[in-house]
Formats: C-alpha cells, structure tokens, sequence
C-alpha cells in the first residue's frame, strides 16, 4: 500500500495529544513545569510523563479496581513493556500513549538501558513482599532517576554535548529523579502503608513514624536537590525555566513537609498552594533569564 501523505503526521498529533491529556488529568506541577517549555520540547516530555503514569497506575491499583488479579495485571504490566520496545524499534504501535513515548524514544535516543529498570521496578510493586533496604536503590533508579534522564535526552535533542558537561547533567538529573520520588514516598506514606501495604522506608516502622524518621528522610531529600541544583545552570536555555521550577516545587514540599508534625504527615498528603506554585514558577522564569549557555 502506498502511504498518503499526512497519515502519519495527524497520527502522531493524536498520540501527542493523548500523552498531553494524560498530565493534565494527573499532575497539575509537572504539568505546569511542562508548559513552560518549548513545543517540541514539551512534546517529549508529555510522552515520557503519559507511558510512566499508565503503567504507574498499573500497578498502584487502577486495574485492581478494574477486578484483574494480581497474575492478570502481571500479564498486563509486560504486555505494555513488549509493545513499548516494538514500538521503540518499529516507530508505531496502537497504544496512543506508547505511540507517542516510542516517537520521542526515537527521537531522542531513549533505549532500552532506561525503559527496562523502569518496567522492572513497576513489576517491583506487583510483589507483595516486603521492599528491603538493599532493595530501595534499584527501586529508586528504576521508577524515578531513569525517567529523569530520559527527559535530559529530551532537552538534549540536537545539542552538541561534551562528555564531561553531560555526566555533570545526567548525575543532576539522576538526583533530581531521586528527590522527586522520595518526596512522594514521604507524602504518600499513609496511603502506601495503610492501603498497598508498601513501605518504601523499610528501616523505619510507619506505625510509630517519628520526628527522627521525617528529618532523615528530608535531609536525604535536600541532599539530592543541592546535588541537582549544580547541574541546572548547565542545561538548554530552552529548558532551564521548567527544570527550575520543578525543583523549587519540590523543595517547597519539602519545606513544608518539615513543619508539618511527622504524625500529620502519616494523615495528611501536603501540597503547594496554587499561588504559591505560581510564584516559585515566575521566580523560575526570571532566574533562568539570567543564566547563559
């Protein structure tokens, strides 16, 4: 069959547009993060964003409510992980969303050293075995620094980068992805425990959570955010204003997650005041106009 031209083009639109819906119906920061970026840039990084919540709301009990069993939602988890690596190799698939993360993988390098610890620290939260403590790294860089560096490969598309300025940005970018993820794990330790039965902090006991255990999970936290805050002065222009952003959304939680009493947080998810998020963003805009590269 001869193609017609166009086909393709409003297919990819449509993928695109379907990544974009998924961010807007779940995440209002790193959706307000994405619309600071460029078109093609953001693009990109709406794709990553949608095939990591599909599978993310995989296995944290979409389809659990859906009536799979946990084998069913197994079978589900790696059915997506074949046709997302199809997709990477042949440029299509069916799957809106895995049509459009394949395009931007393509696109931008993305390959499988990034796409498989992700699938496997998903299929990490089907195991109802406790997570050990030698097993919170791995986790960690499967479901959280690997996205973070697919988004710099994003940032990165058609930039001439040396070796060294480009380990500096993948370790900020592995750190940032680490701090983003631990933050969640700290907000969402209520519902982790009590509802999934999961503890990402298995050397702390969530039924006595105290102010001890909130400080070492904080200062853990901040570590990794001064470790991302050197590289960003170093990304794209074009991609500066939504990486500072982030971050200082991030480091607002965690601000707050430290006034708030460590037995609160085990009842209360903290969030960033809508006005709040909008000033953190326009002190974002400004202070990556001062910085060049």
């Amino acid at each position: 069959m001869k193609p017609r031209p166009g086909l393709l083009e409003r297919y990819d639109a449509t993928a695109v547009a379907s990544a974009a819906t998924v961010i807007g119906r779940y995440s209002t920061s790193f959706g307000a993060a994405a619309r600071m970026l460029d078109p093609t840039t953001r693009r990109g990084i709406r794709s990553i964003y949608a095939l990591v919540r599909v599978a993310d709301e995989l296995v944290d009990g979409t389809a659990d409510a859906a009536g799979l069993t946990p084998p069913e939602q197994a079978c589900l988890l790696d059915e997506l992980e074949t046709e997302t690596e199809s997709a990477m190799l042949c440029g299509y698939s069916t799957n809106l969303v895995v049509h459009a993360f394949a395009r931007t993988a393509r696109d931008s390098g993305i390959d499988l050293t990034l796409t498989r610890p992700f699938f496997a620290s998903m299929r990490r939260d089907l195991d109802p075995t406790p997570i050990r403590e030698a097993e919170v790294a791995p986790y960690i860089h499967g479901s959280a620094e690997v996205v973070g560096l697919m988004c710099l490969a994003v940032f990165l598309l058609g930039d001439d980068v040396d070796p060294a300025r480009r380990a500096r940005l993948e370790r900020g970018a592995v750190h940032l992805g680490a701090a983003f993820q631990k933050i969640n794990f700290l907000r969402d330790l209520e519902t982790d425990w009590r509802t999934l039965g999961r503890n990402y902090f298995p050397w702390c006991d969530p039924e006595h959570f105290g102010e001890d255990d909130k400080h070492r999970i904080l200062d853990d936290i901040d570590h990794d955010l001064d470790l991302a805050d050197a590289a960003i002065p170093e990304l794209p222009r074009r991609a500066r204003a939504a990486v500072l952003t982030a971050h200082g959304l991030f480091s607002a939680l965690t601000r707050r997650c430290r006034q708030t009493p460590a037995e609160v947080l085990m009842s209360t998810r903290i969030r960033v005041p809508d006005a709040a998020k909008l000033a953190i963003a326009l002190r974002s805009m400004t202070k990556s106009i001062g910085r060049t590269r």
